[in-house]
């Protein structure tokens, strides 16, 4: 194991495009996506939204990739998908609870050209400060209503937990 010690020189800092700027992120919905139930989140520039037309492939495309059947011995049939209109691409995230204690998750990104075609992400991210803002929050929630509620797993509170910021 190394130690850095005291003379030890220290890596170059990644130059940063800018001051940060908080973002906006805002929950846009709870929505049945066939037997699955998600809430939908929507982050963007600053002074912007996120399209219409990102938003709405991401909900298709949850549809298509969420596992069948929503609920199972493992899973519950619910999750939360995260709309990211970034300055480089269109993020879409697709999470949802399996077992009792564990985030899946699908990413997805798409030219800022075409916000609709969506591919499955090329590179092995998480997600970003702004995403991943949501995804402490849904952890938090899930605890409180499902995990740790003294009257056992309640998820229709859990489904109504929002999560507005500027992050």
């Amino acid at each position: 194991m190394s130690h850095v010690t005291a003379g030890t020189p220290r890596a170059e800092a990644i130059e940063l495009r800018g001051p940060h700027r908080a973002r906006p992120v805002r929950f846009a919905g709870l929505h049945r996506l066939d037997e699955w139930r998600v809430k939908l989140y929507g982050i963007a520039t600053p002074g912007r939204r996120p399209r219409p037309a990102l938003l709405d492939a991401a909900l298709e495309t949850a549809r298509r990739v969420l596992p069948r059947p929503a609920r199972a011995a493992d899973r519950y049939g619910v999750g939360f998908v995260i709309v990211h209109d970034a300055a480089d691409l269109g993020f879409v995230l697709v999470d949802w609870w399996h077992g009792e204690n564990e985030i899946h998750q699908k990413l997805f990104s798409a030219d800022l050209s075409d916000p609709t075609d969506l591919k499955p992400h090329f590179n092995d991210a998480v997600g970003c400060i702004w995403e991943l803002s949501v995804t402490d929050f849904e952890r938090r929630a899930w605890i409180d209503d499902v995990l740790a509620n003294a009257s056992g797993p309640d998820i229709e509170r859990y489904l109504t937990r929002r999560f507005d910021a500027d992050i």
